[in-house]
């Protein structure tokens, strides 16, 4: 079996195409699945880099959808043949976080094997059900990045029509959150450094687009497109260089869905700011098994697809990262066999 695995201390020159052992059948409880397609996100390629120290010959990947080859003794949810979409979370079914979701070590690609590999044996917990008709390219970007818009703007932000979003960038969780808004009736403003960028994104459907390289006090400009109220709900995915202008840029009672380290880890705040604008900051961490179903129901009434930039084969798996690294993709990186 082919599987790409990390060898210690990390880096992308120490990504490996290995031969393992066949993961066989499953056990009670476990499914088997011909993974077909995955996807790559930021933590994903600070995995690669050796930020997150994992264990040696680490499988990498947290997203994988593929088919259901075999059942074990129990399973219901369900059946051979089945397309299927990898959890974040393997173990966070429902409801608030668990401990297990207050950090990676049971995700897959970081804490546990991931989805880097022609096939896995896995708990029937670590899959759903994928979107009817997706192919599994598409269905590869639900794991991570769209789940994450999905929780911070419906699950936490109670998202609701005529509402209006900031999303920062065109990475794949912003793509995601702003398709989400936009086929819930919200108002979109996006922002990034390239008008080329932003120019595909209106066709997207953003309703107005700030270039922030240019309009680096990007928060006033939303405040002066929302009339001085500023926005419902910031995606907030850059962090120290952009959480100050989202403070900026949010309405008095507002949303900020903290989700990215993209910027780095430290960040000095004004703290009369947010009481100011009495704007709740909620970090977030992808989402549950029961959300990412519901994410998959929503999708199949959706309109759009995800936004695929380009397609890799696994085997060029340090190619793919080296890509990301450049930060010319507009949506998400993919991969396949």
């Amino acid at each position: 079996m082919k599987a790409l695995t990390l060898t210690a201390p990390g880096g992308l020159e120490n990504i490996v195409l290995a031969d393992l052992a066949d993961p066989g059948q499953p056990g009670k409880g476990e499914i088997r699945v011909a993974i077909q397609a995955s996807s790559l996100n930021f933590h994903d390629l600070i995995v690669a880099l050796g930020q997150f120290p994992t264990e040696d010959a680490r499988i990498l990947l947290s997203d994988g959808a593929g088919v259901v080859e075999a059942i074990g003794e129990g399973v219901e949810d369900f059946k051979v043949g089945d397309h299927v979409v990898s959890t974040f979370f393997p173990k966070w079914l429902a409801g608030q976080p668990i401990a297990s979701a207050g950090g990676f070590s049971q995700t897959p690609g970081d804490g546990i094997d991931g989805m880097a590999s022609e096939y896995v044996v896995r708990s029937e917990q670590a899959f759903t059900l994928a979107p009817q008709g997706w192919t599994h390219i598409e269905s590869a970007t639900i794991t991570t990045s769209g789940l994450t818009a999905w929780r911070a703007l419906v699950v936490n932000g109670q998202l609701k029509a005529g509402e209006t979003v900031v999303v920062q960038g065109t990475g794949g969780v912003s793509i995601a959150a702003l398709q989400i808004a936009k086929a819930m009736g919200a108002r979109v403003i996006a922002t990034s450094s390239s008008d080329e960028k932003l120019a595909l994104v209106k066709q997207l459907g953003a309703d107005e687009v700030i270039n922030y390289k240019t309009t680096p006090n990007w928060g006033e400009k939303v405040l002066e497109l929302t009339q001085g109220f500023g926005a419902d709900h910031v995606v907030e995915v850059g962090g120290p260089a952009t959480l100050n202008q989202s403070l900026i840029a949010i309405k008095v009672g507002g949303h900020i869905a903290q989700i990215g380290i993209l910027s780095g880890n430290e960040v000095n705040l004004s703290v009369l700011s947010i009481l100011g604008k009495q704007a709740r900051i909620q970090g977030l961490i992808v989402g549950s098994r029961q959300d990412q179903i519901d994410y998959v129901k929503a999708l199949e009434a959706m309109p759009q697809k995800p936004m695929i930039n380009r397609v890799f084969k696994y085997s060029d798996l340090a190619q793919a990262f080296a890509y990301q690294q450049s930060g010319v993709h507009l949506g998400k990186i993919c991969l396949a066999w």
